[in-house]
């Protein structure tokens, strides 16, 4: 058998193989994942911010 220069891999039976893309919007691991670390860094802000002030921030 020789080779393919098609961008598409294939079995050795020559059946292709899907690609599987990601899409560009929506639910995905990475976002998930910078979403929670970005909720986490503002859950502790807050707490700081309410150490320092001695109080709530929703007081006002």
């Amino acid at each position: 058998m020789g080779m393919t220069t098609s961008s598409r891999a294939t079995t050795e039976l020559g059946t292709p193989i899907p690609v599987r893309r990601l899409p560009r919007y929506g639910f995905h691991r990475h976002t998930e994942q910078l979403n929670g670390r970005l909720a986490m860094l503002g859950f502790i802000a807050l707490v700081a911010v309410e150490a320092k002030l001695g109080h709530g921030l929703l007081i006002w």
